[in-house]
């Protein structure tokens, strides 16, 4: 999509959302996916909220990037325009919500909810019902979840792990009583569940036989849903307007007049097993820097690759695999040289662990890691710090009136079984809506490493900075 201001356009989408984690929301999601794709319908899918696995198997079955859209980390304006650029190509986008409908914020607010992003880019609303155990009472569920805000935007409903004997009387009575389209049911199917770990569902590599299992509920779904009447309800979406945020304006313009954009900076980025959540519009947001980012494997490479001014190490699953992250000596010794003579890196959760003296597995076995933070990373027995942060710095910068300047502040969220003797105190985190907060995060002149994942639209100084960073040392 084109970057330009105030355009009114049309985007059929739709966003499947439930009352509950565990309703079934992303196997239905894949395979609607599957079902499009066999039909020769080209789309577009969407994750609501911090999570890197979900949009992992989306990609799986759409092959191109799904993004993630979070209120939280972006402002109304900046979340329609991140939509608009993930949808331009699309005949379809399919949104898949987080959590519960309106759970949002610390538990106790909408925002950052699936009702919120429904809201922001007024799109309708399919409730995915998990009717198990239910029949007659599944009408009071999605009666309260449709009329518990009178915008809620709920369009269809999805009827999971429903009886097909039962199934046409109920269409009927929610039809007749709730005036929603119901938009067929999907029935238990026992072979068609993905398994979980400490952090979620496994990665979609570790799932046997995973497009079988999608093309299978893909041609279920072609049976037992509604298909026609979902693209209906997604061609009634309204058209948005969409204009570039001024903030996202401000550093493209200042990479063009700077020459960054043309520079050739090439940016190193860990990208393998142990390295696998990142966000595709914070690479996005660095290509359009004029950054070229070259993918390698700390687990099977021997060295960085050639020719880089920069380094990204994500999070992912660095526990699972420390014992052969720590064989791969020569890769620990360049990423320690080169970190230390000045290469800029940024590092977040499993990323960050990766550059302690130590780190534990799940075991609890301290292995050898690169030795850049001076401390251990350990496991704990159970989530830290879980959730949003607002950060800020510890020693602030400020304006001439005395507020924090802008481009200081970072947005991230932090999801990690594990800890450090050595977590950093140049920022510190506040969890909205509540009182606590805590130091975290090291910071140099070249180096912005700690447990929060950072989005870098909420602030896009932040790439801005490090690519310019990386020219510097170029």
């Amino acid at each position: 999509m084109t970057d330009t201001p105030d355009k009114k356009q049309h985007f059929p989408r739709i966003m499947l959302a439930a009352g509950a984690s565990g309703s079934g929301k992303t196997m239905i999601t894949c395979a609607l996916l599957q079902a499009l794709k066999n039909r020769g319908i080209r789309a577009a899918a969407c994750k609501c909220g911090p999570d890197y696995i979900d949009p992992a198997f989306h990609e799986k079955v759409i092959k191109t990037a799904s993004v993630n859209l979070d209120t939280f980390f972006t402002d109304e304006e900046t979340t329609r325009y991140l939509f608009a650029r993930n949808a331009a190509k699309a005949q379809i986008s399919v949104m898949e919500g987080v959590m519960g409908f309106y759970d949002g914020l610390g538990g106790i607010s909408e925002k950052a909810s699936a009702y919120d992003l429904a809201k922001v880019t007024e799109t309708p609303v399919v409730l995915v019902v998990n009717a198990r155990g239910m029949s007659l009472s599944v009408l009071a569920q999605i009666k309260g979840f449709a009329e518990y805000r009178s915008d809620s935007g709920m369009k269809g409903v999805i009827l999971n792990q429903m009886s097909p004997m039962l199934y046409p009387e109920l269409k009927t009575l929610i039809e007749k009583e709730l005036g929603l389209k119901v938009c067929g049911y999907v029935p238990k199917v026992s072979d068609c569940v993905i398994e979980s770990r400490h952090l979620g569902l496994i990665m979609p590599d570790e799932v046997e036989d995973l497009s079988k299992k999608l093309q299978k509920l893909a041609g279920i779904l072609e049976e037992s849903l509604d298909i026609d009447a979902l693209l209906a309800l997604a061609e009634e979406a309204p058209d948005l307007t969409v204009r570039t945020p001024g903030k996202v304006r401000e550093v493209l313009e200042k990479a063009e007049h700077t020459g960054l954009v043309g520079s050739h900076i090439r940016i190193a980025v860990a990208q393998d097993e142990a390295f696998c959540f990142i966000y595709k519009d914070n690479l996005a947001l660095l290509r359009r820097l004029g950054a070229e980012l070259v993918g390698f494997s700390p687990l099977h490479d021997k060295k960085l690759p050639e020719n880089v001014q920069g380094l990204l190490l994500y999070g992912g699953y660095p526990e699972l695999y420390a014992e052969k992250l720590s064989g791969n000596s020569s890769m620990l010794a360049d990423i320690r040289q080169k970190l230390g003579e000045g290469m800029p890196c940024m590092a977040e959760c499993g990323g960050f662990m990766y550059l302690h003296d130590t780190m534990e597995d799940m075991q609890g076995k301290a292995w050898k890691m690169a030795g850049v933070i001076p401390g251990r990373a350990y496991r704990t027995d159970k989530l830290g710090r879980f959730g949003y942060i607002e950060l800020e710095p510890a020693k602030k910068r400020q304006t001439a009136d005395g507020d924090i300047r802008e481009e200081e502040k970072l947005r991230g969220h932090e999801f990690h079984y594990f800890d450090s003797t050595c977590c950093g105190e140049a920022f510190i985190a506040r969890k909205p809506l509540r009182k606590r907060n805590w130091k975290c995060m090291h910071r140099t002149d070249s180096l912005l490493a700690g447990f929060p994942h950072l989005y870098y639209y909420a602030n896009p100084h932040l790439a801005l900075d490090f690519c310019m960073k990386c020219e510097e040392y170029r």
